[in-house]
């Protein structure tokens, strides 16, 4: 499936992702660790968007 890293907005697929984060019942995807380091860091400025 698609998806789009929420930090750099890149279009993955998820089968693929680097690594992953879930945060309020919602699974989100990223191209690289370096991304998921920025969610986990402030995930409510990227989940909302």
């Amino acid at each position: 499936m698609k998806v789009t890293d929420p930090v750099c907005k890149m279009t993955i697929d998820s089968e693929k992702a680097a690594a992953k984060s879930d945060y309020k019942g919602q699974t989100y995807y990223f191209c690289n660790p370096g991304c998921k380091a920025k969610f986990d860091q402030d995930p409510q400025k990227y989940a909302s968007k």
